[in-house]
């Protein structure tokens, strides 16, 4: 027996050097969870993920402790599947959104996964599936961000340096939906310009446009000799996945879209109903890599690719596992300094690939200095 005996959590914020500003939101800090559980047999299993800031931050912490925890503590750390049933009660309460216990799960079923890989000796990607053990890696940028607070308005251009220049990436999830179609296709040509042809581009709008506009700017990027990878999150929320279809049919572009869901179920009705090309599910705020597994099965009978929004820590070993895994992804450092500062033995690019170790489990380790100095619970 490797029976789960205690459980920490350490939550983390790091203020951003300006505030970053996709369709409809904005982020002014970035935030993670970090989660360790213990196991009779002096196991550690350990994990950071759900991007949540105040007070956000706060709620997940206190389901974990004082409503998964007490259902988990005495179970067998290899018996996933028992140990993630255990925790789903805690989704049931219909008084609060059920995200917030979704995301308490999912930082519990990575430690719990990374615990298990190290049991075995097995790093995650070869144990869910070892389909390959690298995964191609693309940039998240193309912000809205004033030009006084980007240098001069060269946040784009600075931000395709980097990915490209500096770390060959093989290309770059870009922002829209928060300007015209015409204004953001603009944006894009300025950005595919400065680029090169050799460099992909998948576009984001997070929800920022009506379906007519989605195709308008298809219209208009496609005037500029653009071509697209996918379009994610192309249409607002009320339109449900039917405006996704729309937008695929209609405008004949692969779609991407999947984040915003929390589990299976709402994922089993975008695939089924013919929605969307590529899966974005993310593990860390619906239930973590068990629930992420069982939509990628689902994508594969349906013939749909998987990404993984953001969190390359844990999504470079769910999307290496898999036959149908896109992209993993990252920030530029000042938006996603988690990735680049707290792991300590974050791999460098090999031909624009993201190489993972032998290292069991996830194999990532944490730099205890950096968890210190931006530790938010003293």
């Amino acid at each position: 027996m490797s029976r789960i005996e205690a459980v920490e959590t350490i939550p983390v914020r790091v203020p951003l050097p300006f505030t970053y500003k996709g369709s409809y939101y904005r982020m002014r800090n970035r935030c993670t969870i970090v989660t360790r559980i213990r196991t009779s047999d002096g196991v550690l299993g350990e994990a950071y993920n759900a991007d949540e800031d105040e007070p956000l931050q706060a709620e997940i912490r206190t389901i974990l402790h004082e409503e998964i925890v007490p259902r988990i503590v005495g179970l067998d750390v290899r018996e996933v599947e028992r140990v993630w049933e255990a925790m789903l009660p805690v989704t049931f309460d219909q008084l609060r959104p059920r995200w917030y216990a979704m995301q308490a799960i999912a930082c519990v079923d990575t430690a719990v996964w990374d615990a298990v890989g190290k049991l075995y000796g097995q790093p995650l990607w070869r144990l869910w599936g070892g389909y390959r053990d690298r995964v191609p890696m693309i940039g998240i940028g193309g912000y809205y961000i004033p030009d006084d607070e980007s240098s001069k308005g060269q946040e784009i251009e600075r931000e395709i340096d980097f990915f490209k220049g500096e770390h060959g990436m093989v290309g770059m999830k870009f922002k829209v939906g928060a300007k015209s179609p015409a204004e953001d296709a603009d944006r894009l040509a300025r950005a595919r310009s400065h680029a090169g042809e050799d460099f992909l581009f998948v576009v984001d709008a997070n929800q920022g446009y009506t379906v007519p506009e989605a195709l308008a700017f298809l219209d208009a990027v496609r005037a500029r000799g653009i071509e697209l990878r996918w379009f994610e999150e192309p249409t607002r929320w009320h339109g449900d996945w039917r405006s996704l279809r729309d937008v695929r049919t209609r405008g004949n572009v692969n779609v991407a879209a999947g984040q915003s869901e929390i589990s299976r179920t709402g994922m089993r009705e975008m695939i089924a109903g013919g929605a969307i090309d590529v899966s974005n599910y993310d593990a860390s705020w619906g239930g973590g890599p068990t629930e992420w597994r069982r939509i990628a099965a689902l994508a594969y009978a349906h013939e749909v690719q998987v990404g993984h929004h953001e969190e390359a820590q844990v999504a470079s070993h769910l999307l290496a596992s898999v036959p149908n895994g896109t992209y993993v992804e990252a920030f530029s450092p000042a938006r996603d300094p988690i990735f680049w500062q707290m792991l300590a033995n974050r791999p460098a690019l090999e031909d624009g690939m993201f190489p993972l170790s032998d290292r069991p489990g996830l194999g990532w380790e944490l730099d205890e200095d950096f968890i210190e100095r931006y530790r938010v619970d003293r």
